[in-house]
């Protein structure tokens, strides 16, 4: 993400008094007739088209730019765009939003933008009555061509049963980003596995105190990026069955893992977006495990770490010794339409210029598009600029296709109860074995209040 990413976003515009409005309206009752046209051919009950009709889309701030951006491409249609935000942080607002709109019968944005990729495990249910907000994508509404150009695996998040409910906007693979230059002042090796990078952590420990190795700052670094990354099986799901295994191999080591780098001060336990790890940060990164938009928002980021050209390099994701490479993502956008568009020709004609297209995607998006020919020419602009230095283009293209797929996606988030168990403890001084078992019981606690059938 090149500049800024999804937890950068601001606050919402939508103002007291239009809440105020909605939820007068969705205590009326008064429903609309959603089904309208009745038409089902494409998988869902399409509502009575008005094709001249504006399209109401929802993003949060950092992807504003493809608005005008669409603008400009296609003056015919018009477009009443509203920011808000963006779900982040798994906290529910689009969920939230949707259910008061099926409440009303009415309302209903016709594309929105979420930076949760698990949203297709609830806006695919129906709601109050009302069929589901997401309109399928894989029954005929869009050219089968057009979404086989999709990296392959992107769009599993978003496919329920064999039906796809949306279109996955960014890929967040995350690769082991290195400063080069730092590597070859302090004599080290980039790490390939997660014991060389533990090992490493001991040295640059011993030998020089004060120079970082990652974060565990963040409900997302903690969830996807280690315990993802490490093929940690402790949020998975089988159809309606959730399971969190912490005494899993792959979980225990990497909780002794990270308490051992904590211990050694090799990772912070700082939030990379606050001002204690930037001063703590500044220039002494050696190197840490992150996704691809970190690039931006994070290493260029003249208001983060701001390192310098040629500098930095991308490292094959880390992985168990004798295990193959299932490297975690963290985030990567997601757009879904509205089953109850009057307008879906047009909500069609905005979701493939957002995924797809070169004026957004190559030339704005600040992360690697998950539509696979906008991300080849991308990550090749990307590098084109000199910044970089090594593989960088092949690890991360190849990093987008080993994401491990052991990892659930229910309708809930992996961050909310990293941040509401594990990032207290570690504040106080304990370490993440302490509450491990704290921790799995407020990840099973949150799947069975969604619903699912908990297995202990």
């Amino acid at each position: 993400m090149a500049t800024q990413h999804r937890r950068f976003s601001r606050a919402t515009r939508f103002g007291a008094l239009a809440i105020a409005g909605l939820a007068a309206v969705a205590l009326s009752g008064c429903g609309a007739d959603a089904g309208g046209g009745g038409d089902s051919s494409l998988g869902f009950a399409q509502a009575k088209q008005e094709p001249d009709s504006a399209i109401t889309v929802w993003v949060d701030a950092t992807r504003e730019p493809v608005i005008d951006a669409f603008r400009a491409a296609h003056p015919d249609i018009e477009v009443n765009a509203e920011t808000y935000d963006g779900n982040a942080s798994g906290s529910a607002s689009l969920q939230t939003r949707i259910a008061l709109f099926d409440q009303a019968g009415e309302g209903w944005p016709d594309v929105v933008f979420s930076t949760q990729n698990n949203d297709a495990s609830w806006a695919s249910r129906e709601s109050n009555g009302q069929q589901a907000f997401a309109a399928p994508v894989n029954k005929g509404w869009f050219d089968q061509e057009f979404l086989d150009g999709f990296t392959a695996g992107s769009l599993d998040p978003l496919t329920v049963d064999g039906t796809t409910y949306g279109l996955r906007n960014d890929l967040a693979q995350v690769v082991f980003w290195y400063d080069q230059s730092l590597f070859d002042q302090l004599g080290y090796d980039v790490p390939t596995t997660w014991e060389e990078y533990e090992a490493l952590s001991d040295r640059v420990a011993a030998e020089n105190p004060g120079y970082l190795l990652g974060s565990v700052g963040d409900g997302f670094l903690g969830s996807y990026v280690y315990y993802w990354g490490a093929q940690a099986p402790i949020f998975q799901l089988d159809g309606n069955e959730f399971t969190s295994d912490f005494d899993a191999e792959n979980s225990k080591k990497m909780t002794d893992l990270l308490d051992h780098m904590v211990e050694n001060k090799t990772l912070s336990t700082a939030s990379v977006f606050g001002s204690d790890f930037i001063q703590q940060a500044q220039g002494k990164v050696l190197g840490m495990p992150a996704p691809v938009w970190f690039t931006g928002a994070i290493f260029q980021n003249p208001d983060s770490l701001n390192v310098p050209a040629g500098q930095l390099g991308a490292g094959a994701p880390l992985h168990w010794e004798g295990q193959d490479i299932g490297t975690g993502n963290v985030g990567g956008g997601t757009w879904l339409a509205s089953s109850h568009s009057k307008n879906l020709d047009a909500a069609k004609t905005f979701m493939e210029f957002a995924t797809s297209s070169d004026e957004y995607q190559v030339d704005l998006a600040p992360g690697f598009p998950a539509y696979a020919s906008a991300g080849e020419k991308w990550i090749a602009q990307q590098a084109a600029g000199g910044y970089f230095v090594g593989d960088f283009e092949q690890t991360v293209v190849d990093a987008g296709a080993q994401v491990w797929s052991g990892w659930g996606f229910p309708s809930f988030s992996a961050e909310t109860a990293y941040s509401k168990v594990v990032l207290p403890a570690l504040a106080a001084g304990k370490t993440i074995g302490d509450v491990a078992a704290d921790w799995q019981a407020e990840i099973l606690n949150e799947a069975q209040v969604q619903g699912y059938t908990v297995n202990r």
